[in-house]
């Protein structure tokens, strides 16, 4: 069957956005009744998301996430799977030394200066948290290599606290589905903070992920494979059907997927 035209209300979208100028419109072109729709379609494609980052503990999710930048989250596994192993605390981490760590994760990007962000951040918890990862924002982002989004992948996944890290899947959601658009990770992080409904607040840092990393993909989003397709206000889409609305099979996550 041909791919059904793109109806005339995307290409509205996309002279309005062109016309709003350089800065990027303040409010998501969605409404409330959208919204809702929107994230509970990823909620019955996903019912339970998962970060695909390998740990065993908080200490090992700081790590992981802060290794992770500029990086894919299967190379950071990789690596990580034998590093955390020997080394699941900041005491053991520091017994490794510097020198040791980069063997590990050397097939990482900026290697050299994450073993030393490691080493810094496992003395800081030593001395300044007695070991443990602290539970808080502000705690968190005094840590080496770790900054706003890292300390919210820690908050939500070592902790269950329903916060937004933008990453680069996400902020390309936001802006191009013109859903929360912003300059900067910060902007859209309040932006989707404030317009996703409370129920779904939780586990949507992981539907948006995932729906960037495996439907619409950064070079050619796969809009036939897409559960919202009809919602979408995005002037790139290509498919204005929606598929087939169906939990996923189950995600296979770190050492499960290796085996």
């Amino acid at each position: 069957m041909a791919n059904p035209k793109i109806k005339s209300s995307a290409q509205t979208v996309k002279k309005s956005n062109a016309t709003a100028g350089r800065k990027p419109a303040a409010k998501s072109l969605y409404s409330k009744a959208d919204l809702e729709e929107i994230f509970r379609r990823f909620s019955i494609q996903r019912p339970e998301p998962k970060g695909e980052l390998e740990h065993v503990n908080p200490f090992t999710l700081v790590v992981a996430v802060a290794l992770s930048a500029q990086a894919t989250d299967a190379g950071v596994n990789k690596a990580t799977r034998a590093l955390f192993a020997v080394a699941d605390t900041p005491q053991k981490m520091l017994d490794l030394g510097e020198e040791r760590i980069r063997e590990y994760i050397k097939t990482i990007g900026l290697y050299r200066n994450k073993a030393k962000n490691v080493v810094a951040l496992s003395e800081k918890l030593i001395t300044d948290f007695g070991g443990e990862v602290p539970r808080t924002r502000e705690e968190l982002v005094t840590l080496p290599g770790v900054g706003r989004k890292t300390a919210n992948v820690v908050l939500s996944m070592a902790f269950g606290q329903a916060t937004m890290a933008v990453d680069t899947h996400i902020f390309r959601i936001a802006n191009r589905l013109l859903l929360a658009p912003g300059k900067t990770p910060d902007e859209v992080e309040q932006r989707l903070m404030k317009i996703i409904p409370d129920e779904y607040l939780y586990h949507a840092h992981h539907w948006l992920i995932l729906h960037g990393r495996y439907c619409c993909k950064a070079r050619k989003p796969e809009c036939e494979r897409c559960v919202i397709a009809d919602l979408c206000r995005s002037p790139e889409k290509t498919w204005d059907i929606p598929a087939p609305l169906v939990e996923l099979p189950a995600q296979v996550i770190g050492s499960e997927a290796a085996s």
